[in-house]
């Protein structure tokens, strides 16, 4: 006989609301009272009603938000494609997608637009701004039974449901082990940062530092400036440390504003310089098949935008907790040979 939430209601002496609230992690239930609820309902070997979930989810015309700082980004038309291939199945269930996209990292219209769809959605997708402001309302969202999965950047220290994206510390490592390998390990490195308010943007110029220090102790840091994700920016920064670091020997480009770093490369006529970078858009490959960005190291940002999506219908749908805190893709290395 299926275990129902009836049956657990009885044994544990509780309504059967309470059950379900706990046994789909909604709302909160006592500590002692949940731990009780989740003992009885894994003796019991008990399993949800995936049918009868689904139905219950075209009744209740579930809401998905997704925020993310991808204007300006070609990086996130990936992301945002893989989101929209699962608009269909989303829809199968009764389920909309919301999406709301952002320019840069300003904490207050980060804040403004979780608040805007935190009042309409029943999960929110989120590319987090690392600020104490943000990780707050995440866990306000928590306490209001309102799931957080973070995607291609987390935060630290929240109540988040999951993350999906890169391991930064090791992208940056891989980067500095191409670049050590194509310089014989020796030279003076500029570093070109995307922002400091974006975690996984600190966690790749640290997973290089790291790399270059502990294998490359002749492959010296000369500097390290930040583009903003923004190629204006990068070309402006690029052209001021050439003019200031004329021995710089190579560039690791961690974030957004390859094409205005490489520019400014050009325009002082240092093409003899290693640049390495991350991820893959149309722009990089470009420069990759041209021979002036050596490598670039890719993040999968289509499967980003896919995995996260899923992870929240089984959550919303099924009331499956993913079963990993971090859902990390696989980091791929291309260089003018193996980028088509």
């Amino acid at each position: 006989m299926a275990v129902t939430i009836k049956r657990i209601a009885e044994l544990t002496g509780v309504s059967r609301g309470t059950v379900d609230r706990v046994l789909n992690d909604r709302g909160n239930v006592n500590s002692e009272t949940a731990e009780r609820i989740r003992k009885v309902a894994k003796e019991l070997g008990y399993s949800p009603n995936r049918a009868g979930r689904a139905l219950a989810a075209k009744k209740k015309k579930y809401r998905i938000g997704i925020i993310l700082c991808s204007e300006g980004i070609e990086f996130f038309d990936e992301v945002l494609h893989g989101i929209s291939g699962m608009e269909q199945e989303a829809a199968d269930y009764g389920v909309s997608l919301v999406v709301r996209t952002m320019r840069g990292y300003n904490v207050g219209r980060q804040l403004d637009l979780i608040h805007e769809v935190g009042a309409e959605t029943n999960l929110i997708i989120l590319n987090a701004i690392n600020d104490p402001k943000i990780a707050e309302a995440i866990d306000e969202l928590n306490g209001k039974g309102i799931a957080v999965i973070t995607i291609n950047t987390d935060i630290e220290g929240t109540k988040r449901l999951c993350y999906v994206g890169s391991d930064y510390l090791r992208n940056g490592a891989t980067a500095a082990g191409v670049l050590g390998l194509i310089t014989g390990g020796k030279g003076n490195v500029a570093i070109a940062g995307g922002s400091e308010a974006i975690l996984g943007h600190l966690d790749r110029v640290e997973g290089f530092r790291q790399e270059l220090q502990e294998h490359f102790p002749e492959e010296k840091i000369s500097t390290i400036f930040y583009t903003e994700d923004d190629d204006e920016t990068a070309r402006r920064e690029m052209d001021r440390v050439l003019k200031e670091c004329p021995d710089i020997t190579a560039v690791y480009i961690s974030a957004a504003g390859q094409a205005g770093v490489c520019r400014a490369i050009s325009e002082n006529g240092r093409n003899d310089i290693c640049v390495v970078s991350c991820d893959r858009t149309p722009s990089v490959e470009k420069l990759v098949k041209e021979d002036r960005i050596r490598a670039t190291i890719c993040q999968q940002p289509y499967t980003q935008g896919k995995k996260a999506v899923e992870l929240a219908l089984q959550y919303l749908i099924n009331g499956i907790v993913p079963d990993k805190d971090r859902y990390i893709m696989k980091n791929e290395i291309r260089i003018r040979e193996n980028i088509e």
